[in-house]
């Protein structure tokens, strides 16, 4: 059914209209998330009643898509595969259904980070630029033309990744003295430090020392990973000061970003690319570590690829 909306709609009632159609995608930690309005996100609302009231394209920008974890136990490769092209679909409909009720319409910047972590994570450069150039290409060959890409070449060019992240982490970093006292001071800060911490543990396959030694390195990785995170967002918000910015981690309402989510997942932590997609009997999708999906169904290919598990 086509929605539309009066000419003569306030701005801030249709703004809040929008917002409510991001709710039921709202990601967060709470564990039984109360039944909440558009009032309870006024950062969001504000930024989106303002492109309504000058008739302009909604701006979401979202950073992630970063590139696939390493651990062959969580995921099928270093390529895009059903998890992302779900996702990527998912986004476009959400813009779609926010054009029904206001025609200028919306469109998502995915702010693909994979560079500016990349060695924290040990990935290696080559491998993330072959995922970001995929997303590009699911992007133009699904038609999903209200989403693009934005990466360290579109800022820096063709630097070398040592050199991007080392002018990024320069200019929009904060002290790890900042950062030490802000994870011991707020719980929202300490989940999301014990939560990239947990990630580095899972996908390092390589390490020689004990579990310990493991733990205390993953430690000041996810230090290091938190600062560049940080340090992307204050470059992603100098190229898009306007936008409403959404994230893949979980939220609470009122939060200056809006936590999304793009697939059901047992866990709120749980992204495409840490995981492989499962469709059910019913034909619904749920992203789990590859080792789980592959017990459950079987391997299905997508253009001679390795694209998903069904039941």
């Amino acid at each position: 059914m086509l929605l539309t909306t009066a000419p003569d709609t306030l701005p801030e009632t249709l703004g809040a209209q929008i917002l409510n159609l991001l709710l039921p995608h709202h990601r967060t930690t709470d564990p039984a998330p109360a039944r909440v309005s558009a009032g309870a996100f006024p950062h969001q609302l504000r930024r989106i009643t303002d492109f309504v009231r000058e008739g302009a394209p909604i701006v979401f920008t979202l950073p992630g898509f970063p590139c696939k974890s390493p651990n062959p136990a969580k995921t099928l490769g270093h390529l895009p595969d059903m998890g992302e092209r779900l996702s990527l679909t998912f986004l476009d409909t959400l813009c779609a259904e926010i054009e029904r009720i206001h025609p200028p319409g919306a469109r998502v910047v995915i702010c693909s980070d994979g560079h500016v972590f990349g060695d924290l994570i040990r990935v290696p450069d080559a491998h993330t630029d072959a995922y970001s150039d995929e997303l590009r290409a699911l992007i133009r060959q699904s038609d999903l033309h209200r989403l693009s890409v934005f990466d360290l070449r579109d800022v820096l060019g063709d630097l070398p990744h040592d050199a991007k992240r080392a002018h990024v982490h320069q200019h929009y970093a904060p002290t790890l003295e900042a950062l030490r006292t802000e994870v011991r001071a707020d719980a929202q800060t300490l989940a999301l430090y014990r939560g990239v911490t947990r990630f580095l543990v899972e996908d390092t396959a390589d390490f020689t020392g004990t579990r310990s030694a493991l733990q205390r390195e993953c430690r000041r990785r996810a230090y290091g990973v938190i600062q560049r995170s940080r340090a992307w967002g204050g470059l992603i918000d100098d190229h898009h000061p306007r936008a409403v910015r959404l994230s893949i981690h979980p939220q609470p309402a009122g939060a200056r970003k809006f936590g999304i989510r793009l697939l059901d997942a047992p866990d709120v932590w749980t992204t495409p690319w840490h995981s492989a997609a499962l469709r059910e009997r019913d034909g619904t999708w749920t992203l789990m570590p590859r080792a789980r999906a592959q017990r459950l169904g079987r391997l299905i290919h997508h253009e001679g690829r390795p694209s998903h598990f069904e039941r």
